[in-house]
């Protein structure tokens, strides 16, 4: 088996997830996947931004529900640090396409359309610092340890 790798990842809970109410919920499945949350902001993206950050699907012919979308309302922003942060935070979030995620996933369980797609976590460690920087300043992330960690990975 290869080994882990400790990763920062940058994840975002779309304007949806503040709607329904299940904030909570959603945080408390990456916790209690053994991974930290060491940045954490919510914040209302503007609109020059949320396309920096949606860059590679402009001109697609959903690239401006998209953007609508995720400046409707406010966001969560954080950034999970652990072993495999990418990876693991992929798996909890489920397929991008709504009929594709499976049950006990955070689309899954609580996305009902694809358009209106509740997560976003970064898919690679490029992704993720770049999105990291879009979104963080280096003063608002807190790196800790944590005692616990050789129970959780």
């Amino acid at each position: 088996m290869p080994a882990m790798a400790y990763e920062k990842t940058y994840v975002m809970l779309k304007p949806g997830v503040l709607q329904r109410r299940v904030l909570g919920e959603i945080l408390q499945r990456i916790e209690r996947k053994g991974l930290k949350i060491i940045g954490l902001k919510m914040m209302q993206i503007p609109q020059d931004r949320a396309e920096t950050h949606y860059a590679e699907h402009d001109g697609k012919p959903f690239f401006g529900d998209l953007i609508s979308y995720i400046t409707s309302g406010p966001v969560v922003a954080f950034v999970v640090a652990g072993e495999d942060a990418i990876s693991r935070v992929r798996l909890l979030a489920g397929a991008t396409k709504v009929e594709q995620a499976q049950p006990g996933t955070i689309r899954g369980d609580y996305a009902a359309v694809t358009t209106k797609n509740i997560i976003h976590a970064s898919d690679s460690p490029e992704s993720a610092d770049r999105e990291i920087g879009l979104f963080f300043e280096t003063d608002e992330i807190s790196e800790w340890d944590d005692p616990n960690a050789d129970w959780t990975v």
